[in-house]
């Protein structure tokens, strides 16, 4: 399935997380595997955050990229409008 995830942008191009386990670079048209890494003040939810549409008003944009991923194996979450209304949580991911 088709989704799209908003990424760190570093200066050399290369993505990263958000806010877990953000310092990983992250490949462009590899398969990855969630994994989880409790990190304090977030919930834990194992899996790749993303979403159905660019859309998740309530995250800056600066220094940030979305970008067209496929999962799999993922759930569905449906959240307030102001974070966007629905997230996929993924097993895996692929950025295209």
């Amino acid at each position: 399935m088709i989704a799209y995830k908003l990424f760190r942008k570093l200066k050399d191009g290369s993505l990263h997380s958000l806010f877990i386990n953000k310092r990983v670079n992250l490949p462009i048209n590899k398969w990855l595997a969630a994994e989880t890494f409790p990190t304090k003040g977030f919930k834990i939810r194992h899996g790749w955050h993303c979403c159905p549409k660019k859309n998740a008003p309530h995250l800056s944009k600066k220094n940030r990229v979305w970008k067209k991923i496929e999962i799999k194996g993922y759930e569905t979450l449906i959240k307030s409008n102001h974070q966007g209304s629905k997230w996929f949580i993924a097993k895996k991911m692929r950025i295209l």
